[in-house]
């Protein structure tokens, strides 16, 4: 659990390093070694990506914000967890719709930076240090405690997700919802590459955009850079679609909610011509989901 910032615009670089996970049901895929790694990295990290990220970028307020306001639907006076919060673009967004928030991020460096931008316009925000993972989140805020629980573009970089689902059951109230956006586990991994092809079909030069996947069902550990200069490479955990949303079912949820976000054919291109944006009109980058304790 580490973060909110977004994905940039380009592929996540990989440094070669990868490593496989199964567990005993198949589903429960887990990568207990890399937990204290995910929180120095993103410590480390954690100034450059608040000056980058800021209050957002095009990931943020084309592809998730959207899609998480219309599945979260906040009220006033509700009260909402921030899972992996970062530095607060998320908190401040929904104190100023009026919930009252609790933030947290297993970086104290993120919350730090989070602690510094928030101010009192930005409504009823408290942040924390504090582990997705970690039970003891019941004994903090006791069970029954939030209408409902966001994490934005963080569960691929936990190195275990089943432990959150399962706090999460115990903490949101019966028929809270949990919504969570993240890197299309199809379309925008470690194992798949965006292409631009041309050819000549009938005298007309013509232009084809796509990305391929090598890979997709093995849940995978894999290092990279998710944007230009940013000082260490972060771990990444790719887990297929079933295996995710079979931990949230067994931890009593359902699925009730889903948006596949990909930019429109008319935003401003990118600095490359594969770089996610109006030439993956047809494909999604971002997937958000909504799941409701029953």
């Amino acid at each position: 659990m580490t973060h909110a910032g977004e994905r940039s615009k380009e592929p996540a670089l990989s440094d070669g390093s990868e490593r496989v996970a199964s567990g005993p049901t198949g589903e429960e895929i887990a990568f207990p070694e890399f937990s204290q790694e995910v929180k120095q990295v993103w410590n480390h990290n954690s100034s450059y990506w608040d000056g980058y990220m800021g209050e957002g970028n095009d990931f943020v307020e084309v592809l998730c914000w959207p899609a998480i306001q219309k599945l979260l639907n906040v009220q006033p006076g509700q009260s909402v967890l921030d899972i992996a919060c970062g530095n607060g673009l998320t908190s401040r967004r929904l104190g100023r719709l009026g919930a009252r928030v609790v933030a947290f991020d297993v970086a104290e460096e993120m919350v730090r930076f989070a602690q510094k931008r928030t101010t009192s316009s930005d409504g009823d925000i408290s942040y924390l240090v504090h582990d997705a993972n970690d039970a003891r989140l019941i004994g903090l805020f006791g069970e029954a405690s939030f209408d409902s629980a966001l994490s934005n573009m963080a569960l691929f970089d936990m190195a275990e997700i089943e432990p959150l689902f399962r706090n999460l059951a115990r903490l949101l109230k019966p028929g809270g919802i949990f919504v969570f956006s993240m890197m299309h586990p199809c379309f925008n991994q470690a194992h798949s590459v965006p292409y631009c092809e041309r050819a000549e079909i009938e005298g007309e030069e013509v232009t084809t955009f796509g990305v391929r996947v090598s890979g997709y069902m093995t849940p995978t550990m894999f290092k990279g850079r998710a944007l230009a200069g940013q000082p260490l490479p972060q771990p990444y955990f790719h887990r297929p679609i079933h295996s995710i949303l079979n931990v949230g079912l067994r931890a009593g949820f359902v699925l009730n909610g889903i948006e596949e976000r990909a930019f429109p054919p008319t935003h401003p291109p990118g600095r490359r011509e594969v770089s996610w944006g109006p030439n993956f009109s047809e494909i999604p980058p971002v997937i958000v989901f909504r799941l409701q304790r029953l």
